[in-house]
């Protein structure tokens, strides 16, 4: 299952009390003041602790699990919820407040952040995760590796070539955010976007291409209270989505958990926070750009997501961005 909204009623099940505000020093990275785009913001430095591993080699082990586990949730395989696990790890960002959260600390490898409830269903993804950690423990830290999935599993479908860099580290836990940050899926247009300014979302076209992420996947009521697929292509990376939601007749029902969700006649579905997007003008106008132009949403995409993985990371000039060849480019 790959969601990235998370119901409302789970989201607010559970709440931590781990301090958020002070990040701790390990002693290979701090915090510091930057500038990014016009704006002063304090943020974390990138370690180069790891920067001699040979990152293609963990790609490819990681692009290996999603071709042995092909049988995974009725051959969707693990590929979207490799990338789910990639955007939670990041989603809970906050700039807001100083700088909070996000995939620096490598935080969802903690129980507490991993069993929020809208994290439901990422246990999976970590403990598949595990042998390739194992096998690099001194190569690589968590939150490397959890963005790196998110990496592989768009590509390995069939998604863009995703700009990536290294740097994240083991925080303490204490670094942990306080669950309930994930966004809600019954969220309104409004929300939606004002949800995605405390990520430093300010595009409405960037907001629209990250919840694209939902062409892959399903929705798992025993997870997050909604049930079933936004498409046919599971585990295709496409611009479906845009397509569906434009084009199919959509039904406002009550579902099993007697949450609200629209469902066609095909068994595809939308969230609310997913219909949000064509009842907005603007929300609209590149739900329509994308679902012309395949190509354009993946330009969009590709540059948002890589933005998401790296929220508050503040990397040294000399810090490659690195691309990685799929498998097939590879001829493995």
């Amino acid at each position: 299952m790959f969601k990235i909204f998370s119901n409302s009623a789970y989201t607010k099940a559970i709440r931590n009390t781990a301090l958020t505000a002070g990040f701790i020093s390990l002693g290979y990275y701090s915090t510091t003041t930057y500038r990014n785009n016009t704006n002063e913001t304090k943020g974390f430095i990138a370690s180069q602790k790891f920067k001699n591993t040979k990152y293609q080699e963990v790609y490819n082990d990681i692009a290996q699990l999603i071709r042995d586990n092909e049988e995974h949730d009725n051959y969707i395989g693990c590929g979207p919820v490799l990338l789910r696990l990639a955007w939670h790890a990041s989603g809970q960002f906050d700039a807001s407040n100083g700088i909070q959260g996000g995939s620096y600390n490598g935080t969802m490898r903690f129980d507490n952040e991993l069993n929020d409830p809208s994290n439901a269903g990422l246990g999976y993804a970590y403990n598949l995760l595990k042998p390739v950690y194992k096998k690099y423990s001194e190569q690589i830290s968590h939150g490397d590796l959890f963005t790196l999935a998110g990496v592989v599993a768009v590509q390995e479908m069939g998604g863009p070539k995703i700009p990536w860099r290294y740097g994240r580290v083991d925080g303490n836990i204490d670094a942990m955010p306080e669950n309930g940050r994930l966004p809600d899926a019954n969220g309104n247009a409004n929300y939606v976007r004002n949800f995605f300014k405390r990520l430093n979302f300010l595009k409405d076209e960037e907001v629209v291409a990250l919840i694209g992420a939902h062409c892959v996947g399903k929705t798992h009521l025993k997870n997050s209270g909604f049930e079933g697929p936004w498409g046919a292509a599971t585990n295709m990376f496409t611009n479906e989505f845009y397509k569906n939601l434009l084009n199919e007749k959509w039904n406002l029902e009550t579902n099993g958990a007697g949450n609200k969700q629209y469902n066609n006649d095909k068994g595809y579905m939308m969230l609310p926070s997913d219909m949000a997007l064509v009842e907005d003008k603007n929300f609209k106008k590149f739900v329509k750009k994308f679902a012309d132009d395949e190509q354009v949403f993946f330009n969009v995409f590709s540059s948002a997501f890589s933005k998401l993985l790296e929220n508050g990371i503040h990397f040294d000039e000399n810090t490659p961005i690195l691309y990685f060849k799929t498998l097939d480019e590879q001829d493995l």
